[in-house]
């Protein structure tokens, strides 16, 4: 789904059907009172990030040549919760009811907009699983808010790109490049080291 949670008329998936979702739209969710079906609440959703992992899919953005190789690889600027600005990958959720191809796309329109045009993968293996934990040093990976299992995907974004909701700014590196080491010495809580594994994952 490429707009907001569910699909407009035109989605390729579209005339698929989700029972209760069915009379869901975009602004349900952007306007709306109350939580649609498959969205929980923050009181919600922080027990259950209390008692259980959280599903995620974690994307790495790249650009390729006329190749198919990865020309650049893209990170985030966002205003973290301290409120200083973390370089950070694209990630969430996958909703209730929702294909992991469909959390893919909607994460990246939710964060790069609608016409960022992302190549989806042809096969749902990810280069890697990322395990998140809310103690320090139990892994590479650390969330404060919840233990999360995040699937690992590199995704080649063939749009425009026009940040949306928390992002600030899409910045692009080439990943042969100087100033490589530089933006994945800024990533924290491991997210450098799942862009250095999705570079050798393809090839770089």
């Amino acid at each position: 789904m490429m707009n907001d949670e569910v699909p407009d008329e035109g989605d390729f998936d579209a005339g698929r059907r989700r029972g209760e979702f069915d009379d869901i739209t975009p602004e349900d969710f952007i306007r709306g009172t109350g939580n649609p079906p498959g969205w929980l609440g923050s009181d919600e959703i922080n027990r259950m990030r209390n008692e259980m992992p959280i599903p995620y899919v974690q994307i790495v953005p790249v650009r390729t040549d006329e190749l198919g190789r990865v020309a650049q690889v893209g990170s985030l600027l966002r205003v973290s919760d301290d409120g200083s600005i973390e370089r950070t990958l694209i990630a969430g959720r996958v909703l209730y009811h929702e294909s992991i191809r469909e959390a893919i796309a909607r994460n990246v329109a939710k964060d790069l907009g609608d016409i960022a045009l992302p190549v989806l993968p042809s096969s749902l293996q990810p280069f890697t699983v990322a395990e998140f934990f809310p103690t320090p040093g139990i892994s590479d990976y650390f969330d404060a808010r919840q233990h999360a299992i995040a699937l690992c995907y590199v995704v080649p974004i063939a749009g425009d790109c026009r940040p949306q909701d928390e992002t600030l700014d899409v910045e692009w590196v080439d990943p042969n490049g100087a100033m490589l080491d530089t933006f994945l010495g800024q990533m924290g809580n491991g997210y450098g080291t799942i862009v250095r594994q999705a570079l050798a994952w393809a090839g770089r």
